[in-house]
């Protein structure tokens, strides 16, 4: 198992983590109700993926 040969200090660790941050969800916009949407998903508002019906009819 590694062991580390020295502390890392907490400005050299803290760097190290930097390029860690969170990024927002990149939404698209669904084409049948400009209702924003997640890529390659279909649609939580009228359920439809490539201009396909998706959501089973009742």
């Amino acid at each position: 198992m590694a062991v580390p040969r020295n502390r890392m200090s907490n400005a050299r660790k803290n760097s190290k983590r930097a390029h860690h941050a969170k990024t927002p969800k990149n939404l698209s916009v669904c084409v049948n109700c400009n209702a924003p949407r997640l890529p390659h998903c279909s649609c939580p508002a009228c359920g439809t993926y490539r201009m396909a019906s998706i959501k089973a009819k009742e």
